[in-house]
């Protein structure tokens, strides 16, 4: 009955210590490919902004296209400066965005760096 304790107990410690170890080894594939996953995020958003300010000037040469092929011309002027007034705002969310993403994986990094650089110092070393 000592010996079915006593396995028990060495089988939970095992089971406990692998648990750490997939833990350990989940983050350690979450931080190789974060920088990759980051990198075509940034990607995408840069194509996706280049991509909407693109289609916001091609809309307001069409605008203005239009308005002077109209024998009766409609006033669209104002709907032109809306547009390119909304094309400012939506180039300055993006730079504020783009800044502020930086600035997040800076500030990860140094989170990162922080943590490892703790953590050696708290483990017991293995030679000790």
């Amino acid at each position: 009955m000592a010996e079915k304790v006593a396995d028990t107990k060495e089988t939970k410690s095992a089971v406990g210590s692998g648990e750490g170890h997939q833990d350990a080894f989940r983050e350690g594939i979450l931080q190789m490919f974060r920088p990759a996953v980051e990198e075509l995020d940034s990607k995408a958003l840069s194509v996706s902004q280049v991509e909407l300010r693109e289609q916001i000037d091609k809309l307001a040469q069409d605008l203005h296209r239009l308005s002077e092929l109209q024998e009766f011309p409609i006033d669209l002027e104002p709907y032109v400066k809306k547009l390119m007034n909304s094309r400012r705002r939506v180039m300055l969310v993006n730079n504020i965005l783009q800044n502020a993403q930086e600035r997040l994986g800076r500030l990860h990094q140094s989170v990162t760096r922080e943590t490892a650089r703790r953590k050696a110092l708290l483990e017991p070393s293995e030679f000790s």
